[in-house]
Order: C-alpha cells, then structure tokens, then sequence
C-alpha cells in the first residue's frame, strides 16, 4: 500500500505535509519544505549538482575515504578502552556534508563546526520531544510566546544563520569558472537567473536547500551508522564473517566502493542494518495534491498522510522473523546479493529530492558503511 500510494499514486500524494517547524525558520523554501514549481526546480538542482560533484563517483568517494581515516585515527587514540562513538560518527558524517556543500571539512574541534552539530542534534531532539508534539498541533500560538519550544526554534535558527555566513563568505570569494562546492553552483545559477522573474533560485532557496542537505544526510546516516555498530557488538559472528571478507577483498588498503561488488556478505549486512535500523518509521509527511480513492476511502485533497515505514521493513510477509537480524535474508542460494521491493528505508517516490535508490541519505549511508566497516575488526 505504500509503495501503491508513494509511485503508483505519485501525483495525488507528492505534495509536502506541515512541518511546522521548519515553516516557521524557513518559510517554505528550499527542498523538502517545499511544493509546485519550487519544488521541482530545487529537486532538479539538487539532483543534477550533486552527480556533479562526483555523487557516487571517484570525487564524492575521495571525501569519504579522507574522512574515513580521520575516524580511524580519533578511534585509535581510545587506545582499546570502552567508548561511545556517537560523537565521532556524528562529525565524521556532517564533515562529508560540508564537503559537498561548503567545500572543506572541518577539526572535531572547531567550534563553529561543534556548535553546527549541536544545533542540528538539539532540533531533531526538539522535534520528537513532547513540546516537539505540542508546538506541531499549536505553533500558530506558540511561537509568539515563551516556552521550552523556543529553544528547539532557536537551535534551528542558529543553523541557518550558520549557512547564511557561509554563503556570504562563498560569494566574496566567487569564481563563476571554477566553482568549488554546492553553494558556488547555487550562487552562480543565481546570477544566470537575475533576469528571469519565475526563477526560485535566490538566498533563501539557497539557505533552506543547504540546512535540508544537512538534515538529508547528517542524522539519517550516522543514525544508521550507531545502530550498525551497536548490532556487530551483538553479533560477533556476524562481524567476524564481515572481517573475513574484509581481509580477503580488501587487506590493508583503503576501501573503495568498487569492493562492493566482491563482498556479498558485507553488502547484505548493510541491507539489513537499514532495514533493522527503521530509524524513520513514520517517513516525512507527504500531503494529496487532489481529491483520491485510495484502499477504499477518499482522502480529500490538502490531507498530510504518513507512510508507515516500519509497517513496510518489519512486515512478516515481506520480512520472516523480521525482529531478527539476519543479512542472509538479502542473499540468494549462490551467495551474491539479492535486492528486496520493500527495502524502503527512506520512503520512496519523487517527494524524495533524489530518486529512488539515489537518495543522498542511503547513497551516503551506503559508501560510508562500506568504508568505515574497516574498523569493526
């Protein structure tokens, strides 16, 4: 049924539900956010800038490996005793965001890049907190007054006067020939477009299009990362066949994601660590753009519906046991991977501001799992 709504019915349900909050700090602009013909041009801009800028090519892949090792090395300084590694997996994850849209990654000690991190944790803490419920059905009154909730509306506020310092700092230093990162394609798109009184493309697309890659990326995957490690612990058999693999493709050298093809196994246990994870079970609102029949209701049109995620990763017809991890679900009798239709673990559909598989959250979560596995032996 979801997938029956999601891309059979993508028309009627592509609009975007409320998020109250980020109507509130971006007014409906950006990418996520966003409907009609804003949508559609910041979705395309996105989706072509990225593949650009090496999106599951040799570039993209370069940033990860880099910031693959800087783990490693903040890893080894444990020196073999007990630690928590959400921090790490936290910088790690939003350095490579940056690179894509900043162009440069940052120390774990900067404090304008900690300071980032903290604001992004504390919005998303905010938003699945209680007043994060409260402020959802009541945010026409409550954000003129004060309250807990202003402090989740604040966290996200700093965000984008963040991204507005950056953009500035990246227009000063614009070169049109020779653009460097997201922002610089988004500004120089900007200057093609001055004339075009239709275009979207213009500072606050450009900021709330740059907090949404942030938010695409950064929590989702090392969200996914914690759960990954936290189930090898459980499961040292399973981690045991991952080294194996590991020292058989790759040895000692650093992994690329051309390794994937030649390790099944690997592979499949990043599957199921997104099927298990189901780190977004009620999957972002999406709104019907028209009236619709729909499993036998009507669902007039402006109605917000939630695609149950987790209904579709832990369903037992699609899934046996779907409480147990098992990787071996995603392979066939000869060993090599098998895809499965209802993998969906971050929804599907053209709401998604890339499509379908290239998803900049799973693409992410994808190469960096393939890389940081390195460290599970």
């Amino acid at each position: 049924m979801v997938k029956k709504a999601l891309i059979d019915n993508k028309d009627a349900f592509r609009g975007r539900g409320r998020m109250p909050l980020s109507e509130h700090v971006l007014k409906g602009y950006g990418i996520t956010g966003s409907n009609g013909e804003r949508w559609k041009q910041m979705r395309r801009f996105a989706l072509t800038t990225l593949r650009n800028f090496g999106m599951g090519k040799r570039s993209i892949e370069e940033r990860i490996q880099e910031e693959a090792q800087f783990l490693v090395e903040e890893f080894s300084k444990t020196e073999g005793k007990l630690f928590d590694p959400t921090f790490l997996l936290g910088c790690a994850v939003s350095n490579i965001i940056c690179s894509v849209v900043f162009g440069k990654r940052f120390s774990y000690k900067d404090e304008r890049f900690l300071s980032l991190l903290k604001n992004i944790t504390g919005t998303l803490r905010f938003m699945n907190s209680i007043w994060g419920m409260i402020f959802f059905y009541f945010h026409g009154l409550l954000r003129h007054i004060p309250g807990p909730h202003q402090k989740g509306i604040q966290h996200l506020t700093d965000i984008k006067a963040f991204i507005q310092e950056r953009v500035n700092k990246s227009m000063s230093t614009l070169n049109p020939d020779s653009t460097r990162h997201f922002i610089d394609c988004f500004l120089v798109k900007m200057q093609q477009d001055q004339q075009n009184p239709a275009s979207e493309f213009h500072n606050k697309n450009l900021v709330g299009s740059t907090m949404n890659l942030f938010f695409a990326g950064t929590e989702t995957t090392s969200t996914t990362l914690r759960y990954g490690f936290l189930t090898l612990l459980k499961y040292p058999q399973i981690q045991a066949k991952i080294q194996d693999e590991i020292d058989h493709v790759i040895g000692d050298r650093c992994p690329s994601a051309e390794d994937s093809t030649k390790m099944p196994y690997t592979e499949a246990v990043i599957y199921e660590i997104q099927r298990f994870s189901d780190i977004i079970p009620t999957g972002l609102p999406h709104c019907t753009t028209e009236d619709v029949s729909f499993g036998g209701y009507t669902i007039p049109k402006g109605t917000d519906v939630f695609p149950l995620l987790t209904t579709v990763l832990k369903d037992p017809e699609q899934f046996p046991e779907p409480e147990l991890f098992s990787p071996d679900r995603f392979l066939d009798d000869k060993g090599a991977v098998k895809r499965h239709a209802a993998l969906l673990p971050f929804s599907a559909g053209k709401i998604c501001f890339v499509l379908k598989e290239e998803l900049l959250s799973r693409e992410t979560t994808h190469s960096l799992l393939q890389n940081l596995i390195l460290v599970v032996g």
